[in-house]
């Protein structure tokens, strides 16, 4: 996504003790949320730029917007290293399981100070960020409702990570994706469609002719799933 100026104010960075993640929060914040959305960004990107995907959402919704761990230059950051070859995406996994880890602490913690229950909880990202909840959701289903991966996939390696099929039989996923993207092939969507009915988590694939980049209609599907 490119970079935008959100449409309501942010909080200023805050970070989160135990899991040491920054992010802001949509403000004002709730009185007494009565569900939680958790927000991720994708490679080289930052929190407010994912901030406007939460436009439309309902004023009692508790809106976090978190930051990658990893700073790869001024206001761009990552939630793991990754390399796109001829053979597909390249990732450091290493950080990639540090920052799963990271984003239960911070899930966990939130619905603690907020006192959102976790089936009121979802966690959504654009690209990489759909990658982390994806990795969130399916390694730690108790802690959310769902999880939606925009533009994104299912990395191969948190197979080790996901919960018995049992736990997952309670969420609800929405895999959104381009067509046309040239980032992340519209191959990834299908794996992930195959993999999540494989699971038995119920899901739904939604495909729109665009490139690596969120639209109206998905960023309305996204809402109308939301809700």
């Amino acid at each position: 996504m490119n970079q935008t100026t959100p449409s309501y104010t942010l909080s200023d960075v805050q970070t989160d003790g135990p899991s040491g993640l920054n992010y802001r929060l949509r403000l004002p914040v709730p009185a007494k949320p009565t569900r939680c959305l958790v927000l991720l960004h994708g490679v080289g990107s930052n929190e407010v730029n994912m901030a406007d995907v939460a436009t439309g959402v309902d004023a009692n919704t508790l809106i976090v917007v978190a930051r990658g761990p990893l700073q790869l230059g001024t206001q761009q950051f990552a939630w793991f290293r990754v390399a796109f070859t001829a053979s597909g995406p390249s990732i450091v996994p290493e950080e990639a399981e540090s920052s799963r880890k990271a984003l239960i602490a911070l899930m966990q913690s939130l619905q603690a100070r907020y006192a959102v229950a976790p089936l009121a909880t979802v966690i959504a990202g654009f690209s990489q960020g759909g990658i982390m909840s994806a990795s969130v959701g399916l390694s730690a289903p108790q802690l959310v409702q769902g999880f939606a991966i925009l533009s994104g996939r299912i990395l191969p390696e948190l197979a080790p990570h996901i919960a018995d099929k049992a736990a997952l039989q309670s969420l609800r996923v929405l895999v959104a994706h381009g067509e046309l993207d040239s980032k992340l092939p519209i191959t990834w969507a299908q794996r992930s469609d195959q993999w999540l009915t494989e699971l038995g988590v119920p899901h739904t694939l939604k495909l729109y002719p665009i490139d690596h980049t969120i639209s109206a209609a998905m960023h309305a599907d996204f809402l109308h799933w939301l809700g």
